[in-house]
Formats: C-alpha cells, structure tokens, sequence
C-alpha cells in the first residue's frame, strides 16, 4: 500500500473516494464546520442537510457514505464521526483513518485520499494517520484458500497539509511506516500457527529479519543455552520434542556515548502453551499459539529501531520454548535452578513464562543491559484486573515506569501501573527452595507474577508489561482485524527513541 503526501486541492482529487471526520454535539447532530463546512461548500450544502434530517450525527465512528458527490472530482466521500471535540485526540485519529481503510477495502475500493480537520494537518497528526492506516491494513487469513478476500488498498494520498511542510510530514510518513510495518511484522508472527512457528522457526524467523534490517543476532541453541546453566529455561522446554533457542538482536547506534544506557527488551516465546503437566483446558487452548507474544514485540521493536536509529544501544532477549506434557516434562514440586543460581519450585508448570524470563533477564544483566524492559501473555490474572482495555504496568523505580507510560500515552496505547509492594514477595517465599512460582492464597496473581521475575532483576531499574488480555482481539474492531494486535510496538519504540 502506498502512502503519499498530496498537494492538490481535495476537490481537483479524483480517488475512488474522499475521507473526512465530522464531530458531534450534545444535541446529537454533527457539527458541519471548518473541515466539514469547506465540503458541504463543495458539495452543494448535502452535508448540512444530512445533520439537520439526523442521518449525520457525528457520532464516533458512524459512517456516512456519498456517491458521486457534485464538487468533487472522488466518486465518493466518506464521513466519518469523530465524537466530541473536546475528547477527541491522535489516538481516536488513528482509529478513525483505520475504521475508515477497512470500510472502503471491504467495499472494492482501491484508492482514497484522507482529508484532516484544520488543526490536525501536523506531522504527528500525519504519523498517526498513517500507524491506523497500516494497522487496519493487517488481515489474519494467512491460511485462507476459498474464503479469503482478494480485496485490498493500493495507494491513500494525505490532503489538506500546507506545501510548505512537505518535507516535515513525509519524514513523519516514513517513521509511521517504520512502526506500522513492524507491528504489522510482529502480528505476523504471533498468528502463525504453531507447527509453523516452532522455537527454531522463530529463530530462523528473527534471523532473516536481523539480517535484512542490519541488525547483529546471535541464537543460542540446546547445548549453548545448558553450558549457560539456564535450568529454567531448560525446566519448561524438557517436556517438547522441539529444542529452545535464546534469540539475541542487538542495535548499536553509530555513535555511542560513554555510560549510555544499554535498553534490554525481555520477550517470552511460549510458541504453543498446552500449560504442560498442569494442563490447560481444552477450550480456547487453540489460541496459545499467541503465548510468544511478547517475543514477537520485542523482535518488531528492534526492526523498527534499525530504521528510526536512537541514539541508545537496544538490545532483544528472546527465550523460545514449547511448554508440553510430555514423558520428560517437569512436574508440579520439582526445583529448577536458574541461571542466576536461584532456586524455583514449580508449584504449577502453566507458570512457565516466568520461568522463562528469569533466564533471559539474567542473561540480558550479562550482555551488559543497564535498564530493562520485559513484555508477556503472562497471568489470567490481569484480564481479570484489566480485561482486554488496559496493559498491566509493574516497575521499578516508580520514575522509570512513569517515563514508560508517557511514551504509552503519546501513541495511544493504555498501559494502568500496577502495585507491587513488599508484602506481595512473601506469597512467593517456598518452603524447599527459593521461590515458588506461583503465589500462595487465591488473590494477586498478576503482582506476584511479576514480583517473581523482580527476584532476578535486583537493582536494575525494570519494567514489566503483562500484555495477556490485550495481544490478541477475540472479535474484529471497526479499525483492526481480529487476532494479533501487536499492543506495546508503538510504545517501546518511542520509550527507546526517548531515552
């Protein structure tokens, strides 16, 4: 799909249509001012008399569609409500140049030109125009022969933006193309089945990408990831026929400054969680395959970063692993020891995230990572707090998190900081070993959860996303296919380039 500055007057454009937003007020009727009034100008006043019949709201989302509109050169235009001003911001942007790509592609159409309101012609305003562009573009039918549609977007031209700034919001196309194209990449992944996506396949996955985007990878195999003494990443693996692998991608900026922060993004990559011994129930238990989610974060992170280039060197830590039941798999009160030296009685094998993590946080501190970040489907526990609306955000020092949920709130993403105060470390205390890895009582799953994988932090400033209830929509949005979302892309990315 390609995306395109235009200069030319919206009523000399003659795309298969015109995208425009018009807000709504308390009386239910859509606002036909600014933007808006310079359409319904063109188009022989239709638009103020669809507000005033009540056909045109403004109402966040509805769609309003014109054929053959007199004054436009498009043979359609397509108005799209925008809700109140006074909520609207770049995130409900994004959404409606998405919701607006999957309407008019499920349509037949091929070509559009999207028209912002007056005070939204800027360069963050083109680059979220263009993130919910690509992120509506995405389809999950991979595997689709009869059924899959062949419809599909080829070209969208951005109006209305002064000639002048030309060159600042095509620089601001690029980095959302950067960003789109990556999470777009880590959706990919996340929904490929998982006899098609095995530890070794991500591997070789990941190194493909490493490679094309001039990236250094290194992959740890079996015997590697053993001389390393990482018993628990080795603990949950030990019950699959399919081997591990540690994915490490680095990105070094050209030039690097003395005592710069090294940023060390923790992916699990669970490629399929049947929970091992402990095992899962079997409804819904086809949708695991997601369960390397956070990996797939991490991996698109990087490949964006190659191109957007910060300043700071960042690095991906990936442990890829199948968590199955086994002949030889763990059992429910066997003691791993993990790299760090730790001891880890598992109370329950379908904690096996943590385990996994504890590994590669360990092993992240090693390669020299100065501040960490750690991304995973990891607990039921914060779909319960959360549902599929919020990230659950746990870190310390409490400023280092903040800084993260700035970069949250700037690309729109809704991350709520979680607690994780001293007392919930000793509902992981273990009567024979270390820790256990799953908290005593019945209540704060989600907190001890990650107050497990702060046991191998210690004093590195640390943050944890349990992304479980939102890396994966159980049913399509107006502006996203269902499946992968690939949540937490678009906030790391401007964590990295921030820092």
């Amino acid at each position: 799909m390609q995306i395109q500055f235009e200069a030319q007057p919206f009523s000399a454009v003659a795309a298969d249509a015109i995208v425009a937003y018009v807000f709504g007020d308390k009386d239910k009727q859509a606002r036909i001012e600014g933007t808006a009034a310079e359409l319904d100008r063109a188009a022989g006043g239709k638009l103020k008399l669809l507000a005033e019949s009540g056909e045109l709201t403004g109402k966040s989302l509805e769609m309003s569609l014109l054929h053959f509109p007199a004054g436009l050169a498009a043979k359609r235009l397509l108005l799209v409500g925008a809700g109140k001003p006074e909520k609207f911001s770049h995130a409900e942007l994004r959404k409606i140049a998405g919701a607006a790509l999957r309407y008019l592609k499920s349509r037949g159409v091929k070509s559009f030109a999207f028209l912002p309101a007056e005070k939204d012609r800027t360069s963050a305003a083109a680059q979220a125009i263009v993130e919910g562009l690509l992120h509506a573009n995405f389809e999950s039918d991979t595997y689709q022969t009869e059924k899959k549609s062949n419809k599909s977007i080829d070209r969208v031209a951005l109006l209305g933006f002064a000639a002048a700034s030309r060159a600042e919001v095509e620089a601001a196309i690029e980095r959302a193309k950067a960003i789109g194209d990556s999470e777009n990449f880590s959706r990919d992944l996340i929904n490929e089945p998982s006899n098609r996506l095995t530890p070794r396949m991500l591997a070789s996955r990941a190194e493909a990408m490493a490679k094309e985007a001039g990236l250094e990878i290194d992959i740890l195999d079996e015997k590697r990831i053993a001389e390393l003494k990482m018993g628990a990443l080795l603990g949950v693996a030990q019950g699959s026929e399919e081997p591990p692998r540690m994915i490490v991608i680095r990105y070094r900026p050209a030039q690097k400054k003395a005592g710069a922060p090294i940023l060390g993004l923790v992916g699990k990559a669970v490629t399929f969680d049947t929970g091992g011994i402990s095992i899962k129930p079997a409804d819904g238990m086809e949708k695991m395959k997601y369960d390397m989610g956070g990996g797939a974060t991490m991996l698109g992170v990087l490949r964006a970063l190659a191109v957007l280039k910060p300043t700071i060197e960042v690095m991906a830590v990936v442990p890829a692993t199948e968590n199955m039941p086994g002949g030889r798999a763990q059992k429910p009160g066997d003691v791993q020891i993990a790299m760090s030296g730790k001891s880890i009685e598992v109370i329950n094998t379908d904690a096996e995230g943590r385990l996994i993590l504890a590994d590669a946080i360990t092993y992240a501190k090693k390669l020299g990572c100065t501040h960490l970040v750690d991304a995973a489907t990891l607990t039921g526990a914060i779909v319960v707090a959360l549902a599929d609306v919020h990230v659950g955000a746990f870190g310390t020092p409490r400023e280092y998190l903040d800084r993260l949920l700035e970069s949250a709130r700037a690309v729109g993403e809704k991350m709520w900081p979680m607690p994780i105060d001293d007392e919930y470390e000793e509902m992981i205390k273990s009567n024979i070993a270390d820790i256990r890895n799953v908290g005593s009582g019945k209540g704060g799953g989600a907190i001890t959860a990650a107050w497990f994988i702060k046991e191998f932090v210690d004093d590195t400033p640390w943050i944890h996303l349990d992304i479980a209830g939102t890396a994966w929509l159980d049913d399509a949005k107006p502006w996203a296919a269902k499946g992968p979302t690939g949540v937490a892309v678009r906030t790391l990315v401007d964590f990295a380039m921030k820092m």
